[in-house]
């Protein structure tokens, strides 16, 4: 698929995403979505990519919002398909297998703030600006913002952003636990890349591994939390990774991991 509404670059085990509606605020219609959805799954094929960094282009949008240009013509049904499109798009980010970055540059509005919580953290701009404002349109957050937001923060304050639509600053998201870090504009991407590095360094196996147990883990009671991570640390143990990261610890050099989810 040529991409028009997103872009996409790969290299040392890194892939960079970027939202490339800078016009209309990197917001997401249908045409993005099916572009994101397509870029996921090649995404998810390739053995060689270990994480991904979503952002967006220009100097003022990560995300800035569904396009309201086209909700604005929903009917009812077309409403709930519009929102289930995106529920399983952003569904199949926060599935995705390696672990994923928001680099947030700029606004993060509906959406785009569903979209940055799907991800597995989150680095901010100073200049980053978040909220699920729906409420002041009139309807609510439709692509899961509901649902992860409560499971992030706490249910108080998610329901106090998506009831007020306030808009929250990059320091005020990060006092809340919605962000990881806040970094000067210019510094946001060599931050996340760096990060991204460190990151692409260690076994496939083992990172997703770790992500699938934190992510299954928490929506478990601790005993079964429990026994997922002994299941998912017994098969780590078998993989091509573990052997090369025992045997470099042993032989007091730094490991060099090559193996894949089938190794």
């Amino acid at each position: 698929m040529v991409y028009t509404s997103i872009e996409l670059t790969c290299g040392a085990g890194i892939a960079t995403l970027t939202f490339n509606r800078p016009k209309a605020l990197n917001a997401l219609n249908t045409i993005l979505l099916e572009e994101f959805a397509d870029a996921l799954e090649g995404i998810k094929k390739d053995e060689s990519i270990r994480v991904l960094i979503l952002t967006g282009s220009g100097e003022k949008a990560f995300v800035a919002g569904a396009d309201i240009t086209e909700i604005a013509t929903l009917t009812p049904l077309g409403a709930k398909k519009f929102a289930q499109r995106g529920q399983d798009v952003i569904g199949r980010l926060q599935a995705l297998a390696i672990p994923a970055i928001a680099a947030v540059n700029g606004y993060a509005l509906g959406g785009g703030c569903e979209m940055a919580l799907a991800c597995d953290f989150i680095y901010a701009s100073d200049k980053a600006i978040f909220g699920l404002p729906e409420i002041s349109l009139g309807v609510i957050p439709g692509f899961g913002g509901t649902q992860r937001l409560p499971r992030l923060i706490g249910a108080n304050r998610a329901k106090e952003m998506i009831f007020t639509g306030k808009h929250l600053t990059a320091v005020e998201a990060k006092e809340i636990g919605l962000v990881n870090k806040i970094f000067a504009p210019e510094e946001l991407m060599a931050a996340a890349n760096e990060t991204a590095q460190l990151i692409a360094g260690k076994g496939k196996a083992s990172l997703c591994a770790a992500k699938q147990t934190l992510n299954q883990g928490l929506n478990a009671d601790l005993a079964t939390g429990l026994a997922i991570e002994r299941d998912a640390f017994a098969l780590c143990l078998a993989s091509q990774d573990a052997k090369e990261g025992t045997g470099a610890f042993l032989e007091k050099r730094k490991p060099v991991f090559t193996g894949g989810l089938n190794d």
